[in-house]
């Protein structure tokens, strides 16, 4: 897998974002093909299925689904398991682009090893665009007060397909807990390289190099 990826806190949510997400795809929005993931959204109890419905639905503050796309499909991970695998496998290669929203890391990145989504990615050639959960789902790990399900072990491990961690939502209205002074805790516990990201900023990530995409505010920690 030559490595695209557009690791949002709100999804498309300016027109440097949106850029970067055209850049990645060497082409216009409209001639992608996507399928949306909403499955991190079942595993944190402020989403749960409503907020899967309006994502996948739109129009949303969180434009990502809605965009101008070919085609679009929906990819519910909880499914795939009792699916054989000739019926999803070749839909997914097919894609141009994963569009995965937002929820529980841990819960999400639980599916994608139940599923073999994980197993898959590395062979793909395919653009992941995440939103909040489905940025940090690729991360080493996202910190236990990121954690809304309940993990085997209690565990904040992530997939580790990058090599640093995001505090989302960065001072979002109503977020007590995603000030800076809580992203300074979080990242001097987290362990490794990391960044504060708020709803107007991105990292766009293409093979070893993460660039920050931003009209807005974040930070970036290091160990």
């Amino acid at each position: 897998m030559a490595t695209k990826l557009l690791l949002t806190d709100s999804g498309i949510t300016n027109q440097s974002i949106r850029a970067a997400l055209v850049d990645l795809l060497g082409g216009p929005i409209a001639d992608a093909t996507a399928l949306c993931i909403p499955t991190a959204a079942y595993g944190h109890p402020a989403a749960g299925p409503r907020a899967a419905y309006q994502w996948i639905a739109g129009p949303n503050p969180n434009p990502m689904v809605e965009l101008e796309w070919k085609s679009m499909g929906v990819l519910e991970l909880t499914a795939l398991p009792s699916i054989e695998r000739k019926h999803w496998v070749p839909k997914v290669q097919e894609t141009d682009v994963l569009l995965v929203g937002g929820g529980d890391a841990t819960y999400l990145y639980h599916w994608m090893r139940q599923s073999g989504l994980d197993e898959l990615l590395p062979e793909l050639d395919v653009v992941w665009v995440g939103m909040s959960g489905g940025s940090m789902v690729l991360t080493p790990r996202i910190g236990p007060e990121f954690v809304r399900w309940n993990p085997e072990g209690g565990s904040d491990r992530t997939m580790g397909l990058v090599d640093f961690a995001i505090f989302p939502h960065l001072d979002y209205p109503g977020f007590l807990q995603n000030t800076m002074e809580h992203a300074e805790k979080w990242a001097a516990n987290i362990g490794i390289p990391s960044y504060a990201i708020d709803y107007e900023t991105a990292i766009k990530v293409t093979d070893d190099a993460a660039e920050v995409i931003s009209e807005g505010h974040w930070r970036q920690f290091t160990p």
